[in-house]
């Protein structure tokens, strides 16, 4: 159901409900007929944990005979964040670097060019702003900028020699502003960046700001909607299906319209929605976030006080509501209620600039 504007929107594999023993194959065939648009696979091996070329291009193929979009993950380019992938570095017989390099080598001999890639993981046995890796304490944030930095000039000349775009997520522990230098840095013919909607809440910055930052190098997209709530730390940010959290998709949407690419990868829920802090209270958050700014941040405040008084009002789910296991039948509503909200405000703006029917 390609529009006028270029959107396609599909699902990320990971969050997606799947039963037990399906493979790559399954969930193609599944999003098709769920109505989807594409899926983006969190890392390559899904597709084949040899990395063969013929079970890649077959199911590159069979995505394209079901006029879905195919991505794929690659893995943390941020050295500090390497040993947490192991399996990278078994690919490159202990070359982290070669693993990478295998993984870009091989989805491109399949056709496959799009893949993701980010710069940490979320430590989940942590608290407030310690969580995130931009905040550890045996080496500083700078540093594993520098050294992501390093890694990118190393991967580069792999990927303009296949044609293909290392996508840097949003991810909880980076900025927009230092992907954005990042990529301008390494150069926007190898590497892009990829958009996760609400992850940019948890580093203080308003969505629709953030979406007209990265907008230019945007060519892989994460979306999903965050709902805000006041806590003791300052604020937290829990998943919610588009439409049903703070974010002002109409706005948001019409700034990914200058982006390279325009595919919409519906990043669900797995058994909780992910309550993350935003400990606004902290002075040492604030600190180790030199661009963020306090216009963007009071729009976080703003915010959260609608979403607030729209639970009051009974519009929307409270914190405790949204803190109980998600089931199967909720993790697939997730999805699909995003998907028919992202195409209605397609519409809506299709219609405002007169692009024509979707």
């Amino acid at each position: 159901m390609t529009n006028d504007l270029g959107f396609r929107i599909g699902t990320d594999s990971s969050k997606f409900p799947a039963p037990a023993g399906t493979d790559a194959a399954w969930l193609l065939a599944k999003a098709a007929r769920a109505g989807l648009e594409g899926v983006f696979f969190r890392s390559a091996l899904e597709l084949s944990p040899t990395l063969d070329v013929g079970e890649l291009t077959a199911l590159r193929e069979q995505a394209d005979g079901l006029g879905l979009y195919l991505e794929v993950g690659a893995a943390k380019i941020n050295p500090f964040a390497a040993p947490e992938a192991p399996e990278i570095r078994a690919l490159g017989d202990g070359d982290y670097l070669a693993g990478i390099e295998r993984i870009v080598a091989a989805c491109a001999a399949a056709g496959i060019h799009e893949i993701w890639a980010a710069t940490a993981n979320y430590k989940f046995d942590l608290a407030g702003r310690l969580a995130c890796d931009r905040y550890r304490t045996d080496v500083t944030w700078n540093d594993q900028l520098r050294a992501t930095g390093k890694v990118m000039a190393e991967i580069a000349p792999v990927l303009r020699e296949h044609g293909s775009h290392l996508n840097i997520e949003t991810h909880e522990e980076i900025t927009t502003f230092e992907l954005v230098r990042l990529v301008e840095e390494g150069g926007p013919d190898a590497f892009g960046i990829t958009f996760d909607t609400a992850n940019v809440l948890i580093r203080g910055e308003d969505p629709v700001a953030a979406a007209h930052r990265v907008a230019p190098y945007t060519r892989q997209t994460h979306v999903r909607d965050g709902a805000l709530f006041f806590t003791e730390q300052g604020l937290c940010r829990v998943l919610a299906p588009c439409g049903q959290g703070v974010i002002d998709w109409p706005a948001l949407m019409t700034a990914l319209l200058d982006a390279p690419r325009k595919a919409l990868s519906i990043e669900g829920i797995m058994g909780r929605r992910f309550q993350l802090p935003i400990p606004i209270h902290d002075p040492l958050w604030h600190a180790g976030q030199p661009d963020m700014t306090t216009v963007e941040l009071a729009e976080l405040v703003r915010l959260a006080r609608g979403y607030e008084d729209a639970v009051a009002r009974g519009e929307r789910r409270s914190l405790a509501s949204l803190a109980e296991p998600a089931d199967d039948a909720e993790r697939e509503r997730f999805v699909l209620d995003s998907v028919a909200h992202l195409r209605a405000v397609a519409a809506q703006i299709a219609a405002q600039i007169g692009a024509g029917p979707v």
